[in-house]
């Protein structure tokens, strides 16, 4: 039986693609599931506009990571944290700490999005990256100072 994929599945193919599968794993396992369509000719004017909806949407997350990129570039953050002798620092910088402070600063980040190689452990300026998108990423100005 041919069929259209809904979704990308890993051992058949990528979301709109036209495969050949048994008719009884297509009729008791793939169609109820959700996870196809009979390849008819309905069904493709269907995973055609599924598809423009897609990409629409793809490029407008993309438009909104950009500007979110823009901002994040034209600011700096600051995190003060406690040191003891020589300028040591008490406890480390985390993705999580640099997460909370742009909220702070009205940059809703997610902390999975900051790639910090490992955590800060002194006080200086540092260049972070940070992906906000699969096709954008930024370099965020990050300042440890201490209180």
């Amino acid at each position: 039986m041919k069929i259209v994929l809904r979704k990308d599945l890993d051992n058949l193919g990528k979301f709109g693609e036209i495969v050949t599968v048994k008719d009884g794993y297509a009729r008791n396992y793939l169609i109820p599931k959700g996870f196809a369509l009979e390849a008819t000719e309905k069904n493709l004017r269907i995973i055609e506009q599924e598809k423009k909806e897609i990409i629409r949407q793809k490029e407008r997350e993309k438009k909104e990571a950009l500007a979110l990129a823009d901002k994040i570039k034209n600011s700096s953050c600051t995190l003060a944290v406690e040191v003891g002798e020589n300028e040591k620092m008490f406890g480390v910088v985390t993705n999580q700490d640099i997460a909370k402070a742009y909220e702070e600063m009205g940059i809703k980040l997610d902390k999975r999005m900051i790639e910090l190689k490992e955590p800060l452990k002194e006080l200086g300026i540092f260049y972070v990256p940070i992906r906000l998108h699969p096709e954008v990423s930024v370099e965020a100005k990050v300042w440890i100072v201490k209180k």
